[in-house]
């Protein structure tokens, strides 16, 4: 037996309408405005009515008085609940705060993942055919924010979308991944690990109905959701007309904080960063240039992912993410505040150059190292 539209849920009306075709969300949004809010009020309303709104003609008043012919709601609601998803609507706690704000926000949100939004984001975007060097500014950059309590939002993309969400994971914090397919439609498909990951500890958001296949006009509505909610976007690598260029410029219509990582002026991949510095973006070295810009105060600045307990590490590292082997042996270098060299540390450990880098780099991005301009390293105080 076919439900009446009287007898919908103000969710599951949103769902409809969210999955005709043909409908944009400033179209959507205009129509709940003008029929009072209720979806259901729309989905009831005669051809006339809905042709009285502004954007709306013969084929939308067609799609939405035909709903049922368009679209199977007890289909995608079995689907939902198969895949353990939900439709989060701009009236719930779960909806990003900040999106709510832009001028087109989506009605709703398919969810996969319990991350609920209660921390600020900021997103990180790129090529796809990116560099050694783009993925592992990426990385460190999507560790060392996420480690102090900022929820990394990219699309899930090859090249630096991967890093990002990567370099979140881990060091164990929160990232969400946005689609420009169906939640039910994992792209590249070789991120299916990297997929299940995000959903297990934050994630996966898309505002199109299952099955949809993705095409440019999708990524560009993705683009959206990455930039309207998230405090500020970071592009890491971008052609001159890559996709990031997008985000980008939604980046700016919305107000949000706008960084570019300068790169080789020889790589086609370093263009459109230096073309957005060029045109006002902030350039970005390090994760400092953020929080300067971002001036979290007063407890606003989100509270770091708690640490481990029982790591085994006293003094200045009490309190710190619990250390690898390698980290202590080098981080027993510093006691008393030594300004120790590459050389010298590779020299008091036995550790081999390649493997004492990385092992430097991840001291680093735990906060409890820095390196100076004269290429030593010293304990952060």
């Amino acid at each position: 037996m076919r439900a009446g539209e009287t007898e919908l849920t103000t969710t599951q009306a949103l769902l409809v309408l969210n999955a005709l075709p043909n409908i944009g969300p400033i179209t959507l949004n205009r129509l709940l405005a003008e029929l009072g809010g209720d979806p259901r009020s729309v989905l009831a309303a005669g051809a006339r009515r809905l042709e009285s709104v502004r954007g709306v003609g013969p084929a939308i008043s067609a799609s939405i008085t035909g709903w049922r012919e368009n679209f199977d709601l007890a289909r995608e609601e079995e689907r939902m609940a198969q895949a353990k998803v939900s439709f989060v609507t701009t009236g719930d706690a779960a909806y990003p705060k900040l999106l709510r704000e832009i001028h087109d926000p989506p009605i709703g949100l398919y969810r996969k993942g319990g991350h609920e939004f209660g921390q600020p984001c900021i997103a990180m975007v790129g090529s796809r055919r990116t560099t050694l060097y783009g993925q592992s500014v990426a990385k460190k950059f999507g560790a060392e924010l996420a480690r102090l309590g900022f929820c990394i939002v990219s699309g899930l993309a090859r090249g630096i979308d991967t890093a990002a969400h990567e370099g979140a994971l881990s060091v164990g914090g929160k990232t969400a991944a946005v689609l420009g397919t169906g939640i039910d439609l994992i792209y590249p498909p070789e991120n299916l690990a990297l997929y299940r990951q995000i959903e297990a500890s934050g994630a996966i958001l898309s505002e199109f109905p299952f099955g949809r296949r993705a095409d440019r006009q999708s990524f560009a509505m993705r683009n959206r959701i990455i930039a309207g909610m998230c405090e500020a976007v970071i592009v890491v690598e971008s052609d001159a007309g890559g996709g990031s260029m997008i985000t980008a410029k939604f980046a700016g219509e919305q107000g949000r904080l706008l960084f570019a990582v300068p790169g080789r002026i020889d790589q086609a991949t370093s263009a459109g960063c230096h073309q957005l510095i060029r045109d006002g973006a902030t350039l970005l070295t390090s994760v400092d240039d953020i929080l300067g810009e971002l001036n979290y105060l007063d407890g606003l600045r989100p509270g770091p992912i708690p640490e481990k307990a029982g790591s085994g590490v006293s003094g200045v590292v009490a309190g710190a993410a619990q250390l690898s082997e390698d980290e202590k042996k080098v981080f027993a270098g510093f006691a008393g505040g030594a300004l120790v060299s590459l050389d010298a540390l590779a020299e008091q450990t036995g550790l081999p150059v390649s493997r004492l880098s990385g092992t430097l780099m991840m001291l680093e991005l735990k906060r409890l190292i820095v390196k100076r301009a004269d290429g030593t390293f010293e304990a952060r105080g």
